[in-house]
């Protein structure tokens, strides 16, 4: 099931990245009081009162500004982020009090015809209805007033938030689909590759980026098992694509990874690897889905250099070593066939079950060669490790002291598993728990 993508827009300087910031718990988002500071959309994962959903922080909304100048590709980016939203957060000054832009976002707002609250910023005396009673004003129901900053609110703000979350409906397949998403930057070739795959023109394909729009699902059947693609992408008309506001969106691509069980990450040779790629891989990584990471366009790529572009890869994907690459070219039909194999076994391996006594035995002799880190004469002891998931595959350690557990052999013992174990194509999940937990 995908999250909900919850939106916080308003003007310029209003407090939005501070409240992100709140929310995800960490210092994520820049904050300065300069307008235009947060340039593109941030998201993040959060979780209130086991629900959980997709908080994208934007740019502040300054309307008059023209498209070629660095706030109005803001003021795009956050629009974009508007028509993605399930829920939309309207924020406004406590301080600063009502403004005729205030005003004029309003009535953006009330169009898109979705679930609006209006958020009053920067109120520290909570009993003083004064300080945001003016914004009734705005029409957009009762405002809810907190305090970014301080924190203060924000449980009573997230209650209501909760409220106007719909639950997901996204398209229910059987058990044995293998649901499987195509993401990567602009222009790198998805829906090439689902045409390729398909064997028909099911996706619009144009050299111009965001030629597509909302995710699409294709049905189809390779050596008698089935799948569905969900590409990254829809149909949208060449003259409704607009240069450049498409170049850091990937907000359409949380839902299809988070539905998916395996994701295509695609590359694109010809232009070489970018911090981007990366952004999208390490969602992938952290939704915990298999992936195969896909360098398209090779064919295009003068003086082939398999192994440099592998050290690249390894060097620059290094969060994730076991995820298999492979060379193709989705326009013209080459190496195609290598994917779907690759897909199949990723697939298979988010589902391997280890029997336990297997894993026991594998980290006994880790451990035996490999003694364990200790503390001020304390030593990590491990006493039993148990598979209790898949989907990725999740295994727990019990053990004296997880305090002890350096990251290190944290990553020793996750090898140990990969070596003795193949699950190529997935990640995997350790966790450590106290004996007495």
């Amino acid at each position: 099931m995908s999250k909900p993508i919850v939106a916080i827009v308003g003007r310029p300087n209003v407090g939005k990245s501070t409240l992100f910031n709140r929310l995800a718990g960490a210092r994520i988002a820049i904050v300065e009081d300069v307008p235009g500071v947060t340039r593109d959309r941030l998201y993040f994962d959060v979780e209130w009162g086991r629900r959980a959903f997709t908080l994208v922080d934007t740019g502040g909304l300054v309307l008059k500004e023209k498209p070629d100048t660095i706030l109005g590709q803001v003021r795009k980016q956050a629009e974009i982020a508007i028509d993605e939203a399930n829920v939309i957060l309207f924020m406004v000054d406590g301080r600063t009090g009502l403004t005729a832009e205030d005003d004029a976002l309003a009535n953006i707002l009330r169009k898109t015809r979705k679930p609006v609250l209006l958020i009053v910023n920067k109120v520290d005396n909570f009993n003083n209805t004064g300080l945001y009673y003016e914004f009734y004003n705005l029409g957009m129901g009762t405002p809810i007033p907190i305090s970014a900053t301080h924190g203060m609110n924000i449980g009573d703000m997230l209650d209501s938030l909760i409220d106007h979350l719909d639950d997901d409906s996204d398209a229910d397949y059987e058990p044995d689909v293998i649901k499987t998403a195509v993401v990567g930057r602009p222009n790198v070739g998805k829906s090439s590759l689902v045409n390729s795959l398909l064997g028909q023109e099911r996706s619009i394909v144009s050299d111009i980026p965001g030629t597509t729009r909302d995710a699409i699902d294709s049905p189809f059947t390779y050596d008698g098992q089935r799948f569905v693609l969900i590409d990254t992408a829809g149909i949208r008309r060449k003259s409704n694509v607009e240069d450049g506001t498409e170049r850091y969106s990937v907000i359409r691509a949380l839902r299809a990874v988070d539905r998916s069980d395996v994701v295509i990450i695609i590359i694109d040779a010809t232009s070489g690897l970018s911090e981007q790629d990366k952004h999208i891989a390490g969602y992938v990584h952290e939704a915990g889905k298999g992936s195969v990471l896909t360098v398209n366009k090779w064919d295009l790529v003068e003086n082939k250099n398999p192994k440099q572009w592998e050290e690249k890869i390894r060097n620059n994907f290094a969060f994730i070593p076991w995820a298999n690459f492979i060379y193709l070219s989705a326009k013209m039909k080459r190496r195609i066939h290598t994917l779907m194999p690759q897909i199949i076994g990723a697939y298979e391996n988010t589902l391997k079950e280890i029997k336990t006594s297997q894993l026991n035995a594998v980290i006994s002799d880790a451990v035996l060669l490999h003694s364990p880190p200790s503390y001020k004469g304390r030593k990590l002891k491990i006493y039993f490790v148990s598979q209790v998931s898949n989907k990725p595959p999740k295994f727990v350690f019990q053990v004296n002291d997880k305090g002890l557990v350096h990251f290190s052999y944290e990553r020793y013992l996750e090898n140990t598993i990969r070596t003795n174990f193949d699950l190529t194509g997935t990640p995997i999940i350790i966790q450590f728990k106290n004996k007495r937990e």
